[in-house]
């Protein structure tokens, strides 16, 4: 009876050793196998970002592009000699000029998905100072004043201080900051 009951100890005790090791050996591999898939996400996630990044970086070059190109478009010297047409009047001159600063802003409103939004601030900005320099110079002077002595105006205001220059020099940052 006593060498059954030490059988009986002894099995329970191996079924007891076999129990615990099978637990540790099931926890380390469940542990390798989260591991496992942890790691393959990951590398999912470093292609897709990658794969964003080809797509997604030509577009926002495009998009600064595009920006420059506005900024460019109605600086004063591009915008009076791009307006001007011989025989306009002061009042025409300055509408087209106003037109023109808004037409060429909501053809590139979409570009401020691809820029911080310091830059879009600025491009902003750049754009009501525009406005503003071309109705205020315009008011200055009488209805009846030759359409070029609005452009000198524009001209001489736009010396001292222009309005698109502080937004150039925040695209030429941001741009050599994400590409140089």
């Amino acid at each position: 009876m006593k060498t059954v009951i030490l059988f009986v100890i002894m099995l329970l005790s191996i079924l007891a050793t076999i129990a615990v090791v099978g637990w540790i050996f099931y926890r380390l591999v469940k542990q390798y196998f989260k591991n496992q898939q942890k790691q393959q996400l990951l590398q999912l996630e470093r292609q897709n970002n990658g794969e964003v990044q080809r797509i997604v970086t030509p577009i926002r070059l495009q998009a600064y592009e595009r920006i420059a190109l506005f900024l460019e478009r109605i600086s004063p010297n591009s915008l009076v000699l791009r307006c001007y047409q011989p025989g306009m009047d002061l009042k025409l001159l300055q509408g087209v000029m106003t037109k023109n600063i808004r037409d060429e802003w909501e053809h590139n409103l979409s570009q401020q998905v691809y820029v911080s939004s310091n830059l879009w601030t600025h491009v902003r900005e750049a754009k009501d100072e525009m406005i503003n320099l071309v109705n205020s110079s315009a008011v200055q002077l009488a209805d009846t004043t030759d359409p070029t002595r609005l452009a000198a105006t524009i001209f001489a205001s736009s010396a001292e201080h222009s309005p698109v220059e502080p937004a150039i020099s925040v695209l030429h940052k941001e741009i050599h900051q994400l590409f140089g």
